[in-house]
């Protein structure tokens, strides 16, 4: 019985990558050339989620700033989940939700970009932090599921917006991840060709 839950959960989860690779191709493209495009200026890239999200952020913002599959100049881009002084005092002293926008409005700059991950596309520092952004003069690139929520209304035109068409949140996580390798993956082509990335 446990065994065949487990074997349903990665058939779930290859059934929506599926579905989602035909959905999400073009609008993950688009975000790729969005973030090249801030990368070759001299911009970097802003990170934020909540929960498994800000894992997802840090995780992005690892692989920019080191590496991804091949060697390669170091890539901007700051996770605004790690530092616990400032989410704390932020929180502390204003309110839960502003512990984003305070952070984009003191680091960035017109011509970066937001990358902004909420499984719901809900969560009011996120939203907040949108706002921020716009005001910036940035690009944002909003990954969701659920139909997007609220992040989706709240998108420019010149935004990307990459919503995982599922309602659980344990698989759109999952496909967040992937889009996340692909947006890295899709970088390193367009700034060095394509070819076999090294594992490591």
């Amino acid at each position: 019985m446990l065994e065949q839950r487990i074997e349903q959960q990665f058939i779930d989860s290859a059934d929506l990558k599926y579905q989602a690779a035909q959905v999400l191709s073009k609008p993950i493209s688009s975000a790729i050339q969005a973030i090249l495009a801030c990368v070759t200026s001299g911009g970097k890239v802003l990170v934020c989620g909540n929960g498994g999200s800000a894992a997802d952020a840090q995780h992005f913002a690892a692989e920019f700033v080191g590496r991804f599959e091949r060697e390669r100049p170091e890539l901007g881009a700051i996770s605004l989940t790690t530092d616990s002084s400032i989410l704390t005092a932020i929180g502390n002293d204003y309110d839960f939700d502003q512990i984003f926008s305070k952070q984009v409005r003191a680091l960035g700059q017109g011509g970066d970009v937001l990358l902004a991950i909420s499984t719901s596309g809900n969560s009011g520092n996120i939203l907040k932090a949108i706002e921020a952004a716009h005001q910036r003069e940035m690009t944002v690139v909003a990954l969701s599921g659920k139909g997007g929520g609220k992040m989706g209304a709240s998108l420019r035109e010149t935004d990307v917006h990459i919503c995982v068409p599922h309602d659980r949140t344990a698989r759109i996580q999952e496909v967040h991840l992937l889009v996340l390798h692909c947006l890295c993956d899709g970088v390193d082509t367009q700034l060095l060709g394509d070819q076999e990335g090294n594992q490591v």
